[in-house]
């Protein structure tokens, strides 16, 4: 037996997740939904209608974070439906990267 410690598993690098949802909640509650959503961290408003439909962005730092948060949201008194329209997740370093674009800036 050989008395070399193996080495330490790396670490994954951090990432950032992202998603944008549409959020239909009941018109008299709309209020009370809207502050309950921008309680949630990482949580954004973009747009509302007096319907009361809400476009939301959310981002995480891992994947069972940003469930938590989708989760979270559903489960607020007075919202009836959440779709997820967008996803991603990169690693922080990735995100943060500058991207061309096209004319040389």
């Amino acid at each position: 037996m050989s008395a070399l410690a193996s080495p330490a598993p790396l670490a994954a690098p951090p990432e950032l997740h992202i998603a944008s949802l549409v959020v239909h909640a009941l018109p008299q509650r709309l209020p009370d939904v809207r502050a309950a959503i921008l309680a949630v961290a990482g949580a954004e408003i973009h747009g509302a209608s007096d319907t009361g439909k809400l476009v939301v962005t959310l981002e995480a730092p891992s994947t069972d974070d940003m469930m938590a948060r989708i989760s979270e949201i559903q489960r607020l008194d007075g919202v009836l439906a959440s779709a997820l329209v967008y996803q991603h997740a990169d690693t922080l370093a990735a995100m943060n990267e500058e991207i061309d674009d096209g004319h040389g800036s």
